[in-house]
């Protein structure tokens, strides 16, 4: 499908510079159209989700758990990957699309069946392609150095993986070699129809667009914040080649690879809004697991933790809402995006396509 809808017109603001701000912006930059950014924090760094989420692209791993509107906007979402993944460079954002695994230790090899059948359940007729089981020796073939007590496994195929931070500088990269004007460090005070107010003035625009996330509560009155927690592990003596996830009956842990031997380490969401550093047990939690993983890891070197907040709506599926709003001299649009909750670098193609068009009502998504 087209990322590109035509007919998009006039000034747009972009209020949060998180991912879904970046890429929308540089969507709307390839058709020709003025941008100019707003978010509180600097271009290489800040407190959006995406500068912690591990770039997970995994919508059968997740189903499990997840709505299954999730899943099917995921599905459709991971078939946009590709194509952006090319226009962005796949080196350049280190994008990987050779599946993940799920495996279980012995002594958990119930909720591990448990977690085949409802997946096999959810996907119905679907799930041959989808999921492949390994016994030990196919598991060794696809993963080596993963510890030799796991005697089977889960292959799930067609699921991908992304750099999440060198994404968020490839695209900050991008946007502004193509024209656009970013004002960082400058909160936004408030956005009425067709006008962005900062501390040092205001601005008009015919089209604003919202994408906040946590800090973007405005519309969405069941907007809340879901606690996620991640290590970044230096560990010279592991090698693996794709996400593993390790199911356990109270949580669901995932590694992550990375460049040069590092990987991210994280489990599922916290339902909290606390936006602290990591805790001891969370801490002690997810290196014991990844211990068991490889033994490796046990002189790994934590280089980085932190904590934070992805938004949520109350059915945990995203959100687009388009007003059209009458301002002083003519007409206004505003777009708010929200929801994309732990599935954001997943759908973040398919809500930026899906706002494009309900901004271009006229366009036609074509093949690609």
């Amino acid at each position: 499908m087209s990322l590109h809808p035509d007919n998009v017109a006039g000034r747009v603001a972009v209020i949060g510079a998180g991912l879904m701000g970046r890429l929308l912006a540089l969507l709307l930059l390839d058709r020709g159209h003025p941008v100019t950014l707003f978010d509180r924090d600097p271009v290489n760094e800040g407190r959006a989700a995406a500068w912690t989420g591990a770039g997970m692209l995994a919508p059968w791993a997740e189903l499990e758990s997840a709505e299954r509107g999730v899943f099917e906007l995921g599905v459709r979402s991971l078939t946009l990957w590709p194509a952006l993944a090319d226009r962005l460079g796949r080196e350049a954002i280190d994008f990987h699309q050779e599946g993940s695994l799920l495996v279980a230790h012995a002594g958990d090899r119930s909720e591990y069946q448990r977690t085949l059948n409802q997946l096999r359940t959810r996907l119905g007729g679907q799930s041959e392609n989808d999921l492949r089981e390994l016994d030990r020796h196919s598991l060794q073939q696809l993963e080596p150095d993963l510890h030799s007590s796991f005697s089977e496994g889960l292959w799930l195929p067609r699921e991908a993986w992304v750099d999440g931070q060198k994404l968020m500088g490839r695209l900050a990269e991008l946007v502004l070699a193509r024209g656009a004007v970013w004002h960082a460090q400058t909160p936004v005070l408030d956005a009425p129809p067709g006008r962005v107010i900062t501390a040092t003035g205001c601005q008009d625009f015919d089209i604003t667009i919202d994408c906040r996330g946590v800090g973007g509560c405005q519309g969405f009155a069941d907007l809340r914040g879901v606690r996620g927690e991640i290590l970044w592990l230096h560990a010279p003596e592991v090698t693996l080649k794709r996400p593993v996830r390790l199911i356990h009956p109270r949580y669901r842990l995932y590694m992550v690879p990375r460049g040069g031997h590092r990987f991210v380490l994280g489990a599922t969401q916290i339902e909290s809004e606390d936006v602290g550093p990591v805790t001891v047990r969370s801490a002690l939690e997810l290196l014991s697991a990844a211990y068991t993983l490889h033994p490796g890891f046990a002189e790994a070197r934590v280089i980085k933790t932190d904590a934070n907040l992805r938004p949520a709506l109350d059915d945990n599926l995203p959100r687009v809402v388009v007003e059209k709003r009458a301002k002083a001299d003519a007409g206004a649009t505003v777009v708010r995006i929200n929801g994309l909750f732990r599935h954001g670098f997943l759908l973040a193609p398919l809500v930026a396509q899906q706002a494009l068009q309900q901004l271009a009502p006229t366009a036609v998504a074509t093949s690609a």
